[in-house]
């Protein structure tokens, strides 16, 4: 898988430990269907570099100095470029998750992913696929319940809710639940072309970016709740 376009994936690291940065750059340039680009060291950099050499996906640490994960991965989305950002964490990061994919990350994975679920996880966010790693998902769920004790939604987003028809509103639960889109169209016993409409018009009429904030959205409106 090449995004589409026939070329390497184009990658940037953006973690402030030399040893990961290495570490990551080594097992995905590995990878003929990955390219690694640059590296950052901080929030800002990663900004910067992301402007400068344009890649598909950011690896995007949570903890950095100067501009931390979160703020960088904002205002990269704001920038409304072509990068995607996947948040690496751990298990003590949780909390930061949520802010992470609030602010526009497409997923995250855990910092202790094997280089096929690495590599792998870059395919998956640069094909425009949420990836949620089921290891965590359930406690990130948790902490979705525990952040959106307030409401979060704009006024506008609310609104919007309503517009849904009975099958997008289940689609969208489905998206909330990690599922992708072949596991939907055989979970609702429909084609796969059908869910990507589905999912399409529910981007569209939410005024939302891509299915990551789809499922915060599921969250923060309650149709997904821990079980």
């Amino acid at each position: 898988m090449t995004g589409g376009t026939g070329r390497a994936i184009r990658v940037l690291i953006a973690d402030d430990q030399m040893m990961v940065r290495e570490g990551f750059s080594v097992l995905l340039g590995a990878m003929p269907d990955i390219e690694v680009v640059g590296e950052a060291v901080n929030g800002r950099e990663a900004v910067d570099r992301v402007r400068e050499l344009q890649p598909d996906v950011v690896l995007m640490d949570i903890r950095m100095p100067e501009m931390n994960g979160i703020d960088a991965t904002r205002e990269i989305v704001a920038a409304d470029g072509a990068a995607k950002v996947l948040v690496l964490t751990t298990f003590d990061l949780d909390e930061y998750v949520y802010q992470a994919l609030r602010a526009g990350a497409s997923g995250f994975l855990l910092k202790d992913a094997s280089a096929r679920q690495l590599a792998d996880g870059v395919r998956v966010v640069s094909a425009g696929e949420a990836l949620l790693a089921p290891s965590v998902t359930r406690r990130l769920i948790t902490e979705f319940s525990r952040l959106a004790e307030e409401p979060r939604l704009p006024t506008t987003a609310h609104g919007a809710y309503g517009e849904l028809t009975d099958r997008e509103t289940e689609v969208l639960v489905l998206i909330a639940q990690g599922l992708s889109n072949a596991e939907i169209a055989e979970r609702l016993v429909v084609a796969e072309s059908t869910i990507k409409t589905h999912v399409s018009r529910i981007l569209v009429k939410l005024g939302l970016r891509d299915r990551t904030q789809a499922a915060v959205f599921a969250y923060e409106a309650r149709l997904v709740t821990p079980r």
